[in-house]
């Protein structure tokens, strides 16, 4: 068992981890190592997530069923225990075998799968603020007595904020200017069965993917964010989450886009009809969301944004926020001191990526 100091010392070079991260690819394998020095694990899943409906994205997997990933995710998404959705700032962390009471079996995950790759114990964990959910991490150990204890839980739960801050600001650091050029008409398609399995998708979609997750070299790209969505589309059928399917997700150099999953067909069961998976540039509403959560806007500035992107000037925003001009101002160099930016012509070109 680590001993306490260097735990502390484990800590400190995660919080300097944090407080310098500017890519959340390298900022999560950078975690991952740290974290494995002090909280042994042998596989790995570490996804980033729209704060809004906290569909993940853009995953880290190291895990012995990534053959059957459609699968693993399918699972992951339809098994209510320690699901990341139900955790909380507050206690972001929750262990499998402590939370049943040492019989894993109550969880789908785990029955269906994770035993039959003799996994122990499942460690997961949630990086939540008040702007949103931005990502969760699942740690897996290997063999029927292996057992993450409450010390381990303990120091997981304190790098969760500094883990939770960096990874909103890797999100915020993704939002800029764009030059200008034309932009796809209408959504591109990636078409699944029940199970996740690819049916179909257009040239298109198969290039956004190959950027999505990058695949080894000669290998058909994985569409795990395509995965994480359609899952998400299970789990609200099912009523066991009621967020919408739908994650919007950083592609490259300021372009976001947005996934969305839904039934082909409503006369037969939903079990029985395919699932397509539509992938577009984002929206200027949809951008303006996640930027407004990510630079960490109250509600009234986020509101604030939202008259401005439709082109309203100060007079035409107080009166519809009911405000004097000179609290619209005030609120505006506050947007201004979170965003960084000191017009509006820059706030807005960040914002929208024009």
């Amino acid at each position: 068992m680590v001993e306490t100091a260097a735990w502390v010392r484990s800590r400190g070079r995660i919080q300097r981890l944090c407080e310098s991260a500017g890519d959340a690819r390298e900022l999560r394998l950078r975690l991952l190592e740290e974290i494995r020095c002090v909280v042994g694990f042998d596989a790995h899943a570490f996804l980033l997530t729209d704060p809004e409906t906290s569909v993940g994205s853009l995953p880290l997997a190291d895990v012995p069923c990534l053959r059957e990933l459609p699968r693993l995710i399918r699972l992951k998404y339809l098994t209510t225990l320690n699901r990341w959705t139900t955790l909380q700032a507050s206690a972001p962390v929750a262990l499998l075998q402590e939370a049943t009471g040492g019989d894993p079996s109550r969880s789908l995950l785990w029955r269906d799968l994770l035993r039959e790759y003799r996994i122990g114990d499942v460690a997961s964990m949630v990086f939540r603020d008040r702007s949103g959910c931005w990502g969760f991490l699942d740690l897996w150990r290997s063999g029927a007595t292996a057992r993450f204890n409450p010390a381990e839980a303990a120091y997981l739960a304190h790098i969760a904020d500094a883990v939770t801050g960096a990874l909103r600001r890797c999100q915020a650091d993704t939002f800029k200017a764009r030059d200008p050029r034309p932009r796809r008409q209408g959504p591109v398609v990636l078409l699944l069965s029940d199970e996740l399995h690819v049916l179909g998708q257009t040239p298109e979609a198969h290039d956004y993917l190959r950027v999505l997750v990058p695949p080894d070299q000669g290998r058909v790209p994985i569409p795990a964010t395509a995965y994480n969505v359609a899952a998400q589309l299970m789990a609200f059928e099912s009523g066991i989450d009621s967020h919408p399917p739908s994650v919007r997700v950083h592609l490259s150099d300021g372009l976001w886009l947005t996934l969305r999953a839904a039934r082909i067909g409503s006369a037969r069961p939903p079990a029985m009809c395919d699932i397509a998976v539509t992938i577009e540039e984002a929206s200027p509403g949809e951008r303006v969301g996640v930027f407004s959560r990510a630079f960490g806007l109250s509600t009234r500035e986020a509101e604030l944004l939202g008259h401005l992107v439709t082109g309203a000037d100060t007079h035409e925003v107080a009166g519809q926020m009911f405000l004097s001009e000179y609290t619209v101002q005030d609120h505006l160099k506050s947007v201004f001191a979170k965003t960084g930016v000191h017009s509006r012509r820059t706030l807005l070109a960040r914002a929208l990526g024009t």
